[in-house]
This record gives structure tokens, sequence and C-alpha cells, in this order.
């Protein structure tokens, strides 16, 4: 993982901890919504030390999202249709280039933001029981991406 880290103390506040990093994860040819909680709690384990902070998560991508939802029951491939319902991938797109329809991929960030802020709570991930990070990512023509993670405690 890249890594940029800063510190900075003012007056008698305690010293508050920038830390960033990014991995790179291959989607694959189709539309997913793929779960980077194990990442997200790996970065803590590794960069919150027991702190209070936020963690935010960024893919620098004009066509990817991140969600807190919930997966493994349903919820994630009801996400991904509801995205097809509200976007389908036909020609009704200005945005003309790749696959068919790809125009609707460009659009997808305006919906499914390309960013998350979480609460950290001593060193983990303050998270509801069924909640996960989730990259979503409907632009088959681009199966690698780019995820940010930052650290501010």
């Amino acid at each position: 993982m890249a890594d940029n880290n800063h510190s900075t103390q003012t007056g008698s506040f305690p010293t508050t901890t920038f830390q960033s990093g990014t991995f790179e994860i291959t989607t694959g040819s189709r539309e997913v919504a793929l779960d980077i909680t194990d990442r997200c709690v790996e970065f803590l384990d590794e960069r919150a030390t027991g702190r209070d902070g936020l963690l935010n998560i960024f893919v620098p991508h004009a066509t990817a999202g991140i969600a807190v939802l919930e997966t493994g029951s349903g919820s994630d491939d009801d996400f991904l249709a509801t995205l097809r319902d509200l976007l389908p991938a036909d020609d009704r797109w200005r945005h003309r280039h790749g696959s068919p329809g790809h125009g609707r991929d460009h659009v997808v960030p305006g919906l499914v933001a390309p960013h998350a802020t979480l609460p950290v709570l001593g060193g983990q991930l303050a998270l509801g029981v069924w909640q996960s990070v989730v990259l979503v990512d409907t632009n088959g023509d681009n199966p690698r991406r780019t995820v940010r993670l930052s650290f501010l405690g």
C-alpha cells in the first residue's frame, strides 16, 4: 500500500495524525458491488492503533463509487439491479465511447459517491451489524481500480 503520513498538534489538543494509503483491486468485466470492508479493517489495524477518528474511502475513477450496504443476503444484487433500472445500458447516453451503454457508468458516481467517510472508535470501524463498505463498479471496460484509504485521528 502506498503511504502518506502526517502529524499535527495545535495548542492543548492531542496530536492528530493523517495517514493515507492506496491499494489496487480487480473488479472484473461485469458490474459488481465488491465488499472491501476487510481491507478497511486491515488498514485501521495498522494505522489507527486504538484511536478515534474518521476513515475516508475514495475511488479516483469517473465510473465507480463507494456505498455502505448489506452484502451476501441479496441486497448487493438488489442494489445493482436498481442501478440497472435507473440507468439502463442502452443508447440514450451522450457519452458514447467504450462498450454500448457505457455513458451510464459515468452517471453512477452522481448516485453512488466516489467516497464515504465513516467513524472509527477505539481503532475499529463503527459500522452497523449488517453494514459493509462496498466498491460499486458498473464499468466492465476498466477492471483495475485504485482505492485510497485515509485515517484522520
